[in-house]
């Protein structure tokens, strides 16, 4: 039996109690959270003991993984104290809101010998999956142009309701440290590593302290250029777009759904395109699979001795391009990531 605790009371928590629930062999032992009517709430769904205290939710025994759903800006300093009770943690995307915060966990993790993960579970959608299969195999060609597009909606009291969100201390950024972040992984991981960034945001329709509105130039280490627009601004939002265009062809995301393969000389089929998907235009995550899918991969990584799908070095590479966009946007030059 693998003991599994939440950290954090909000929606992603629910989330992750049902994607872990669903895994035959996996329980929750405790859940904590500042909120203690939404903690009790998940304790008495899901079972566990509920915590209002980080330090005794932590110490609860029998527990094995911990999976963290707080604020984004508390990631690091909750996984570092999870790390040196000798638990193996996996956290939300972004694993915190800095690199140097993120280099902070790598090094404890590897000074205790325990696994980090982070949930980009994209990596792990079989489209997804399809197109990074397509791309190493050579069967697009030699990269030339990737283009992700994040126009999604959120209306104002997503922001207001909130006492984090939309902050740089414990959001780290708006739309794309929180929003587009998960296209700005798959960048990288499908055509990176990415070089440098020119980039504009702009704070348009929201009254927050970040960016709800960004556009980017990408130039990849392989010399293919790119472009990624991320935003909460556009009414009602729009399934995320990712296209790659190689010498012998283009490859076509839609939402979750790969809608286009046009190869050279070579006859595919696509998936019809889903309707726009429920995160386009709110934060709830109904559908936890894609997450439980992470939580089975991080579990066999634990089983296996390997690192998983998206590891805390991995889950680096997104944090860093996002901060050089920011730089970017600040600078006015080309930043390196």
């Amino acid at each position: 039996m693998i003991r599994v605790g939440l950290l954090g009371g909000g929606n992603i928590s629910d989330t992750h109690a049902r994607a872990a629930k669903a895994i035959p062999g996996v329980e929750i032992a405790a859940v904590c959270g500042t909120n203690r009517e939404k903690v009790e709430r998940l304790a008495a769904t899901y079972g566990g003991a509920a915590y209002d205290d980080v330090g005794r939710f932590l110490d609860h025994r029998p527990l094995d993984v911990v999976a963290i759903g707080s604020p984004s800006g508390l990631h690091a300093e909750q996984t570092i104290a999870a790390i040196r009770r000798g638990l193996h943690v996996i956290a939300e995307k972004p694993l915190d809101v800095t690199t140097a915060k993120v280099d902070a966990v790598i090094a404890e993790a590897d000074r205790q010998g325990v696994r980090v993960g982070v949930f980009f579970q994209d990596r792990l959608k079989p489209d997804i999956a399809t197109m990074k299969t397509m791309i190493e195999s050579g069967r697009v060609g030699a990269p030339i142009f990737a283009a992700g597009r994040v126009r999604w909606y959120r209306p104002p009291e997503y922001y207001t309701a909130s006492r984090w969100r939309g902050t740089w201390a414990l959001d780290g950024g708006g739309a794309l440290m929180n929003q587009g972040i998960h296209t700005v992984d798959l960048l990288h991981w499908l055509f990176g590593p990415v070089a440098q960034v020119a980039a504009r945001t702009a704070t348009r329709l929201h009254k927050v302290e970040v960016e709800d509105t960004a556009a980017a130039v990408i130039e990849f280490a392989s010399g293919a250029l790119g472009v990624l627009e991320a935003t909460t601004s556009s009414y009602p939002g729009y399934a995320r777009r990712l296209d790659v265009s190689g010498s012998e062809g283009t490859l076509v995301l839609e939402g979750d759904r790969l809608v286009g393969i046009d190869l050279r000389n070579q006859a595919e089929h696509a998936a019809a395109a889903d309707k726009s998907p429920e995160n386009a235009s709110s934060p709830t995550v109904s559908d936890s699979v894609p997450h439980q899918r992470v939580f089975e991969d991080f579990l066999g990584a634990l089983e296996a001795g390997r690192a998983p799908a998206c590891d805390a070095r991995e889950g680096r590479h997104s944090v860093a391009i996002v901060e050089a966009i920011y730089r970017s946007a600040q600078s006015g030059k080309f930043e390196r990531p």
